[in-house]
């Protein structure tokens, strides 16, 4: 400028210089104001939004998760599902061979009969110990009374001892067959008795159609349904031909009916929580979807105890982790999109209550 104009005094440039930097004084005085002014405000709105509230990123969808087996053995004749097939509680999961217990099903009908002839033979055993009974006492009598006459004409002298004692020993072995035809109906009626645990009802037989209901159940398992309704996952171990194995789970069933949310929430937020307390439920796979809820409990201790190899901080090296608590949230409301076990959620609790 002083090229520009060789007239300009020193002292004008000077007075320039000073009143232009006035306004750049008051520009920074200003910004320094103002920005922690409005930190200050950001702050106090943010803790008047979030000061009742306490929330976790830490959530999962979850869905009980029913594993099924067979109850009998055998080879797998037929696999009526596929993956990821919706089913209805008591529709067809796969089939075991049922020959083979069909088979133990004829056998157990056959010891039925057998025990019911069993049963017959012993009556007609007892009905002929009566007949025997009554033949003895009319031997006996029959006896009776030859050895009375015997005796009489022993008295008079008009027969021998022989005859006496013949007819004493006649009497004798009438009488032992009352006593053997007794005891053989005792055992007769000893082997039709029954039982207090089933009255009525001889325990060969007892034990015959118990062995008859047992195969009879057997050969119904061999067809496995679907205990409860929910999607089909896991089926790989599931293939025609496969010998199945008792109580080995070879499929398994989301129950996707009935979802709630874990949500595992920071030891330190513990004390604002309570059961009932109402929540919001962000689905982070379908942009954030939001969802109405509540705290239905509060675990009864930490994720790292129910681990597999809880940790051990009793050593010198130790070093303070914040913990956390599975809280159990249950949803309100339907969710208009399938919620999927596993899926990420985000959870505010509104603690103000």
């Amino acid at each position: 400028m002083a090229e520009a104009d060789p007239m300009m005094s020193k002292h004008d440039i000077q007075a320039g210089n000073e009143n232009g930097g006035k306004p750049s004084r008051r520009k920074r005085l200003l910004m320094m104001i103002s920005v922690p002014a409005v930190l200050a405000v950001a702050a106090a709105a943010y803790w008047y939004w979030n000061h009742d509230k306490v929330s976790t990123d830490n959530a999962y969808v979850k869905q009980d998760i029913v594993s099924v087996s067979a109850e009998v053995s055998g080879r797998i004749v037929e696999v009526a599902v596929r993956e990821n097939q919706q089913v209805k509680e008591g529709n067809l999961l796969f089939r075991i061979d049922p020959e083979p217990y069909r088979v133990a099903l004829a056998q157990a009908d056959a010891a039925i009969a057998a025990a019911q002839v069993g049963v017959g033979e012993l009556q007609a055993k007892y009905s002929g110990t009566n007949v025997d009974i009554a033949k003895a006492r009319k031997d006996i009598a029959f006896a009776q009374s030859e050895y009375d006459r015997q005796r009489q004409l022993s008295d008079k002298g008009f027969t021998t001892k022989a005859r006496l004692d013949a007819a004493r020993h006649a009497l004798d072995v009438a009488e032992a067959s009352l006593r053997t035809a007794r005891a053989d109906a005792v055992e007769a009626r000893s082997a039709l008795a029954t039982g207090g645990q089933v009255p009525g009802v001889n325990p060969q037989l007892a034990a015959a159609r118990a062995q008859r209901a047992k195969a009879l159940l057997d050969l119904e398992r061999t067809e496995v349904r679907a205990p409860v309704a929910g999607r089909i996952s896991q089926i790989d171990r599931l293939q025609v031909g496969q010998m199945m194995i008792t109580a080995l789970p070879v499929v398994s069933i989301v129950e996707n009916a009935s979802s709630w949310v874990e949500a595992n929430f920071k030891e330190t937020q513990l004390n604002r929580l309570r059961s009932g307390q109402p929540a919001t439920i962000e689905v982070d796979a379908y942009g954030g979807l939001e969802l109405k809820g509540h705290v239905a409990s509060i675990g009864g201790g930490t994720g790292s105890q129910f681990s597999i190899l809880p940790a051990q901080n009793a050593n010198g090296n130790w070093v303070k982790v914040t913990q956390r608590v599975p809280v159990r949230i249950v949803i309100d409301e339907e969710s208009p999109r399938p919620l999927i076990a596993g899926l990420s959620i985000d959870v505010t609790v509104n603690v103000s209550d």
